[in-house]
């Protein structure tokens, strides 16, 4: 299984609500960019947190890809989530290639459990960095970090 991870762009630092915060200019010309490196790849599902940034980065990426299927959004995502209920949403899945689109500090915790078994080992990831991971389960500790890249 391939599973790419993207921090959200750069966002506003206002909002009526952390959850309401929308990508800035830059933000969405960052999530672009980042984008271009999964123009080759056959990404199955694009899956995002319920956060506006979140979901206007993975409509971006989508559109950037011409991606027919819609952005899922699902609850497992936003920035405290358990990275441990992540692998277990993976596990359901069905698919072998999957984005997930989040936040910190889920998406470097996560990182860190996936490549190295700990969320201590926590991935840096700045907005609209990317990961790429890839290994035959989704298992704490049994998935390869192949590249990290950051705008």
């Amino acid at each position: 299984m391939k599973v790419w991870v993207l921090r959200h762009g750069e966002a506003q630092s206002r909002a009526r609500s952390d959850a309401e915060r929308e990508l800035t200019a830059h933000g969405r010309e960052e999530v672009l960019k980042s984008a271009v490196h999964l123009s080759d790849k056959s990404v199955q599902r694009i899956i995002a947190s319920p956060y506006v940034r979140a979901l206007q980065t993975a409509e971006l990426v989508r559109q950037s890809l011409g991606f027919n299927d819609p952005v899922v959004t699902v609850p497992w995502l936003t920035p405290d989530s358990s990275p441990r209920e992540v692998l277990l949403q993976l596990d359901k899945l069905g698919v072998d290639e999957v984005l997930l689109v989040s936040h910190q500090p889920l998406v470097g915790e996560l990182i860190g459990v996936l490549a190295h078994g700990s969320p201590q080992q926590a991935e840096p990831m700045s907005t609209a960095s990317l990961a790429e991971l890839e290994g035959e389960f989704v298992l704490a500790g049994a998935m390869q970090l192949n590249s990290v890249r950051h705008v």
